[in-house]
């Protein structure tokens, strides 16, 4: 075993002399050594309840004759970041990964469990995972419950107050209704409740096999998640005794099966920031290319918010991801799983109980898979939720109103700067730009919740998960670095086709030309820890000579 250079060699025994002061006896110092990398804290409402479960993982762990070792992981609350624009958010996944290799190569840790549950630290935990390849397994922390709308009905959530802000500043509801809904939206620990990012990213953990059937939908309140964190414990004994590392596990079919899950249940746009930056770490390359060729023949076959009007509570009933993968058995590929069974295998022993949630594939919500990849003179690569747009707005021309913040894009709507059929940009909100590509939910929702049928946005920041409408995010290359989105300029129009995965500017090429002539991109303050996040974002894309460039930071 990997420990085996601090229990058994003479010339370690200070370094057991350390451990030994920090509370092992012979006892532990026999047994394999596994590392509990908990992402506990008090300000994620989706972390708060880690505390005990990483308890029940390390009562697995000793039961199944290991050492657990436990130290802290970061983890930002990006529904709360929104307020200060989430410029540190995605930058803080790779510190995530960072942070786990820092401590099980130093400490020579035989295996590790994950113990998260949100956006950045889900595929922070993946991503050192792949890149440490030792045995490991991920305990996801489970969906919150859905809240209280104004109705007092179980459909609120936190796309809801979002919303809330826009139809207040359009006088559509009271201080009173606001009051109402912030206490009632979010009513206890987990993941926020519909299919946004944390919860997207836990069901890729599940579909690519890092977390034992099941675990990506069981509510964080439920009895069943405590015994999922004990079993969990248990089975990374197994996985060290077993040898089996997560390079057999995620595999490129495994990528695979995940990114069709991923279209079948209509996942957050950020899992197409986060499954190649997994990938990446194992040295495979999968782009936005899969996910749009995937999605042509994908049925999207769940409705859950922002899409629709379930929540994670009723994917969980009606089968959970076993249940979603029981309609593609002959579409998986064979993996391996932590479990030990082959994902094939979890998917022909899965029923599903609620056709209503998981319809079947010849009565799905929507044909094709959750998300479209747009390109044209404006985007070499752009993303959309296409199951999250209205029918009339899959294909929209309009004139442009361009923002470089979301400051100023909720003034417009609070101050009817935005009307029917605009397309509303916000740039320099990329890697480089921003940097740190911060989430554009604060816009969007404020612009679904003023009642606005007909306005698109275009953006090269991204989406939370918890956006819906005709929003278009992850434009490439970014203005930062000379694309075209930071060039456009007020009035100039903008068609975008999501049928036919176009996204344009009707503008001449000279006229791009000579407005790069005068290019300049916005001065902002940057923290030291930003401004290294930048170098690291541009040194990668002028030394990458790959088409996925741009999402691997």
């Amino acid at each position: 075993m990997r420990s085996d250079i601090l229990k058994k060699r003479i010339e370690t025994l200070p370094h057991r002399a350390l451990l030994r002061a920090a509370g092992l006896d012979d006892e532990d110092l026999e047994k394999p050594l596994i590392g509990v990398a908990n992402a506990f804290n008090e300000l994620i409402p989706g972390h708060v309840h880690l505390r005990e479960l990483a308890g029940k993982v390390k009562e697995g762990i000793r039961e199944a004759g290991g050492t657990p070792l436990e130290w802290g992981v970061p983890g930002i609350c990006d529904g709360v970041a929104m307020h200060v624009s989430m410029r540190h958010s995605l930058p803080s996944r790779d510190h995530i990964a960072d942070n786990i290799e820092l401590m099980v190569l130093s400490h020579s840790l035989d295996g590790w469990v994950g113990v998260t549950n949100c956006d950045k630290i889900t595929p922070g935990m993946l991503m050192a995972a792949l890149r440490l390849d030792i045995p490991a397994i991920l305990l996801t922390g489970g969906p919150m419950e859905a809240g209280l709308d104004l109705k007092g009905e179980k459909k609120g959530d936190l796309s809801t107050g979002f919303e809330a802000v826009g139809s207040y500043k359009k006088g559509k509801l009271t201080t009173e209704d606001l009051d109402q809904l912030e206490r009632s939206i979010c009513p206890g620990p987990g993941s926020c409740s519909g299919l946004f990012t944390a919860n997207s990213m836990n069901c890729m953990t599940e579909a690519l096999g890092m977390s034992l059937p099941g675990v990506a939908t069981t509510m964080a309140v439920s009895g069943k998640k405590r015994k999922e964190a004990f079993e969990t414990g248990q089975r990374v004994v197994g996985l060290v005794r077993e040898g089996t590392v997560p390079s057999v596990i995620m595999t490129d079919n495994a990528f695979h099966n995940a990114v069709l899950v991923d279209l079948a249940i209509g996942g957050s746009t950020n899992v197409v920031l986060h499954l190649p930056a997994v990938a990446e770490e194992g040295g495979m390359e999968i782009g936005p290319d899969l996910f749009d060729e995937l999605s042509r023949s994908t049925q999207n076959i769940c409705h859950i918010s922002p899409s629709g009007p379930h929540h994670m509570e009723d994917l969980d009933r009606a089968g959970g991801i076993s249940g979603v993968l029981s309609r593609f058995i002959k579409e998986l590929r064979p993996s391996k799983t932590v479990s030990g069974a082959d994902i094939r295998e979890i998917a022909a022993s899965a029923r599903v109980l609620d056709e209503g949630v998981i319809r079947s594939r010849g009565s799905p919500f929507f044909p094709e898979g959750g998300i479209a990849v747009l390109k044209g003179n404006l985007a070499a690569s752009s993303v959309v939720k296409q199951t999250a747009v209205s029918g009339e707005m899959m294909r929209h021309r309009g004139p442009a109103k361009v923002f470089q913040n979301e400051e100023d894009v909720l003034d417009a709507v609070e101050n009817g700067g935005i009307v029917e059929g605009d397309v509303v940009v916000i740039n320099f909100m990329g890697k480089a730009g921003a940097p740190g590509m911060p989430e554009m939910l604060s816009p969007t929702a404020a612009i679904m919740g003023a009642g606005y049928r007909k306005v698109a946005l275009v953006t090269d920041g991204r989406f939370s998960g918890a956006t819906r409408g005709p929003c278009v995010g992850h434009v490439e290359p970014e203005a930062y670095v000379g694309g075209p989105i930071g060039l456009l300029r007020d009035g100039d129009i903008i068609e975008m086709d999501i049928t036919a995965r176009t996204l344009n500017v009707i503008l001449e090429g000279k006229e791009l030309e000579e407005r790069k002539k005068q290019f300049e991109p916005p001065d902002r303050a940057l923290t030291p820890f930003l401004s290294r996040y930048r170098e690291k974002v541009l040194n990668h894309t002028s030394t990458d000579t790959g088409p996925h460039e741009w999402h691997c930071i």
